[in-house]
């Protein structure tokens, strides 16, 4: 069982998400907005917060940047938002989020998603610091900056496709928007076994339009087909 936030305006998303996640046996706090959330977290330790990114009072985004910046980041945040820029993702993601949830949620999609920021969780609390170590690039270069990056053995998973990944962001803001679309791409790619149907189904791109932008971001088509 473990502890998690869920931290929405909505109320019929609360319950829903509040109800699915106590039939799995967690336990569930919720705060419909960023003043509830901080108090919850001011007064428990979560293994894992469900956070949406627009909110009436303080955006999601901003309250994962007032616990970053006040060190109480210390658990996996999945984002949820209904309509979320790949600026914003990248912003959240370079902050600390683990990954994201478009809204709406599906119980699939959700349950996958808890699942594996848990299992983060339980990996950072047993793995050494050592085996997390910033690039020694980050030392030599105070500009630089390292998305998290979950590991693979650290995780316990095999060496698929992960939904976290590092991110050079010291760039132009197009290189890195490039970069970051690339990754993204790639990854379902690879996770629907190179079909660009059910890619374009999940981004919820024209196939056409799918085909060319992959194509202008130097995609390898034929690297996430299965033999």
């Amino acid at each position: 069982m473990a502890n998690i936030l869920v931290v929405d305006d909505e109320l019929g998303i609360r319950d829903l998400l509040s109800e699915i996640l106590n039939d799995e046996g967690h336990s569930v706090d919720l705060a419909e907005n960023a003043t509830q959330a901080r108090a919850a977290r001011a007064g428990n330790t979560y293994d894992l917060v469900l956070l949406d990114i627009w909110m009436p009072d303080t955006d999601g985004v901003s309250l994962l940047k007032e616990w970053a910046t006040a060190g109480v980041l210390t658990m996996p945040v999945i984002m949820m938002s209904g309509h979320a820029t790949i600026d914003t993702a990248v912003e959240a993601t370079r902050i600390g989020a683990f990954s994201f949830l478009e809204k709406p949620i599906t119980l699939q999609k959700l349950l996958k998603a808890v699942e594996q920021g848990l299992a983060r969780n339980t990996a950072h609390q047993s793995a050494p610091v050592a085996a997390v170590q910033a690039p020694a690039q980050a030392a030599a270069d105070p500009t630089f900056s390292q998305l998290p990056v979950v590991s693979a053995v650290l995780a316990g998973v095999d060496a698929g496709p992960h939904a976290h990944q590092g991110f050079d962001l010291d760039r132009p803001l197009r290189e890195a928007r490039d970069g970051f679309e690339k990754a993204y791409f790639e990854f379902h790619l690879a996770r629907e076994g190179g079909s660009m149907t059910r890619v374009a189904e999940k981004t919820g791109l024209e196939r056409t339009h799918l085909y060319r932008k992959l194509r202008q971001l130097g995609v390898d088509l034929g690297r996430g087909k299965r033999n």
